[in-house]
């Protein structure tokens, strides 16, 4: 069975990787977290010798133990074939002085696919492992990407339904359209009255709700997330930064060893917490650079210690990072803390009820390794501009942040180490952000008048993932308040 995954604020709830993937969410709205990041005992030369495939095994095998070598190349295999429009999967392309990891050539275009077309086969495969009969319910809160790749990745799929909400006013058209448009049978999606926080913890208190679970146990269904809430969205992520080296090493950029410095545009908080795995794991990694926007909550905690979600939330145009509770972050606490699950359940009660927590001394010695900055909407779109000035490349707002604050940190640093910047999303699901940043006199075109000016601008194909949504009909109308999120997943399970 190998190690185990445990709840951060119930340390008795100890489970194998199958069943803390199939759960999603630990009880007490705790998160599961391995045991211990097992060593990757194979040299990284060999590593650099292997597709993106071969990796994906290396690493997830480690992380989860108790699927067989068959059932794991299953979804490996499954998950990362032609539906990626670039053979490398996750290629490594240099701008800017720097490389930026592309994580948006799957199916729906932003990094979000690199994980969400696997779990699909994760968890019906630990369905069958764990003679599981019940139909699972996908529940998942977007900011953005993650509601379409989850619906993409769950569309149809035997056994399984997704819910997904967002917020109405919080995303870009094409994020909304996207989702909006989705055909599969078994899909459901729901706009907000609210923001991305309002979403995630409508979604939480439908897990932790006792009488919703049991009705639901009777009628045969059971909840589990595609959010990076479940383990089996964060494990999938560690891959691609091992990759990312060793690109770096086949390219000659660093020798076996060197160390990297990685930069994240960062929301959730689990796309770099998955590259904090990693480093745990044995990959050589300097600092870990924590982008923000103008919703800088993560930066004044890297700063100050201090976790406080009492502000003004802001719609920025990098609306996949628009968010005040970054609910991984929590992963990262309990670590700090020693693994302690009673104190991290102390400070995450602390936080929902007067919304900020402040952890000790010795726990912010432990954060050492992470770097936190944020760039405002005037340097995001400045950032657009000067890159594509510079070569012609262009990278979306939210990889703006990333490389923006790269910038940052480097003029204060000085620190040379060769970096990575998380491309996280292809500039088509935000033409009118980087359109009008590289020439504002376009303000006033079309949304899709302007996909077709930036293939002309950029000389990239425009992805199939956009040409299916021009004229694709709306089939999800649903627009609710808050507090009717539980009747509205009732009524789409009737």
């Amino acid at each position: 069975m190998g190690f185990l995954y445990r709840n951060t604020r119930k340390k008795d709830e100890v489970i194998p990787a199958s069943q803390a993937i199939l759960q999603g969410l630990g009880s007490d709205s705790g998160l599961f977290v391995p045991d211990e990041i097992p060593a990757m005992d194979v040299p990284l030369t060999e590593l650099a010798k292997m597709d993106y495939r071969g990796l994906a095994y290396e690493v997830m095998s480690r992380m989860l133990t108790d699927f067989t070598e068959e059932e794991l190349k299953y979804c490996i295999n499954s998950a990362y074939d032609e539906k990626f429009d670039d053979t490398k999967i996750a290629p490594l392309v240099k701008h800017h002085g720097t490389h930026f990891l592309e994580l948006f050539h799957g199916k729906t275009i932003a990094f979000k696919d690199m994980a969400l077309s696997i779990l699909p086969y994760l968890m019906t495969t630990a369905a069958k492992k764990n003679k599981m009969d019940h139909e699972i319910v996908i529940l998942t809160a977007t900011s953005g990407d993650t509601g379409k790749a989850a619906l993409a990745g769950f569309a149809d799929v035997p056994g399984t339904r997704i819910a997904v909400f967002y917020p109405k006013s919080g995303v870009s058209p094409i994020q909304e359209k996207q989702m909006v448009t989705e055909r599969g049978k078994n899909t459901f999606v729901a706009g907000i009255h609210g923001n991305f926080d309002d979403a995630q913890t409508g979604v939480k208190k439908m897990f932790s709700d006792p009488v919703l679970r049991e009705d639901l146990d009777r009628q045969g269904f059971r909840f589990s997330s595609a959010n990076s809430i479940n383990i089996g969205r964060l494990v999938p992520q560690m891959v691609y930064y091992y990759y990312a080296y060793t690109q770096l090493l086949n390219s000659g950029e660093i020798q076996a060893g060197d160390k990297i410095n990685i930069v994240v545009p960062t929301g959730n908080f689990g796309n770099i917490l998955a590259a904090y795995y990693a480093s745990l794991m044995g990959l050589p990694v300097n600092r870990l650079i924590c982008a923000s926007n103008d919703n800088k909550v993560l930066y004044d905690f890297f700063t100050t210690g201090t976790y406080d979600r009492n502000r003004d939330f802001i719609l920025t145009t990098s609306p996949s990072m628009d968010i005040l509770i970054s609910s991984n972050l929590e992963r990262l606490i309990y670590r700090i803390a020693g693994n302690d699950a009673e104190k991290n359940a102390a400070l995450m009660k602390e936080l929902s009820e007067t919304g900020k927590y402040t952890v000790t001394d010795e726990m912010k010695k432990e954060l050492s390794r992470f770097y936190g900055n944020f760039a405002d909407m005037d340097t995001v779109a400045a950032t657009i501009k000067a890159v594509y000035d510079e070569d012609g490349y262009i990278i979306d707002p939210h990889t703006a942040v990333a490389a923006a604050v790269y910038d940052m940190y480097k003029k204060e640093t000085g620190d040379e180490t060769p970096a990575v910047i998380a491309s996280t999303a292809s500039p088509y699901k935000f033409t009118r952000s980087v359109m009008t940043a590289i020439d504002p006199s376009l303000q006033s075109e079309e949304d899709f008048a302007l996909v077709d000016k930036l293939e002309q601008l950029s000389g990239v194909k425009i992805p199939q993932a956009i040409e299916d949504i021009r004229s694709a009909p709306v089939l999800h109308k649903t627009v609710c308040e808050i507090e009717e999120m539980e009747t509205v997943v009732r009524n789409f399970l009737k």
